[in-house]
């Protein structure tokens, strides 16, 4: 609705301002939503919501890795200790 009335309007603003008064949003909230579509559709620079989902996907999975890495380092060094205290036969 912005994209399509924008022509109807002095600018952007003016028609983001017009539009959220209608679907009952803040402008600022309808003016987030337009650029994520237009960085989503390639018309503005920046990160898409596709990459953003799979950035958050990656770190989520990095996190549990370097988790993963810290339990089994405890692990290992537990088990050295203790093949250390061991009684030689």
């Amino acid at each position: 609705m912005v994209l399509t009335g924008e022509h109807e309007h002095k600018s952007r603003w003016a028609a983001i301002t017009s539009v959220a008064s209608k679907i009952g949003c803040t402008p600022e909230t309808l003016r987030s939503w337009v650029n994520k579509m237009e960085v989503d559709q390639g018309s503005r620079p920046g990160t898409t919501s596709s990459e953003t989902a799979r950035l958050k996907e990656l770190e989520r999975e990095n996190r549990e890795l370097k988790r993963a890495n810290e339990i089994l380092r405890k692990a290992a060094a537990f088990f050295a200790q203790a093949e250390l205290d061991r009684k030689q036969k």
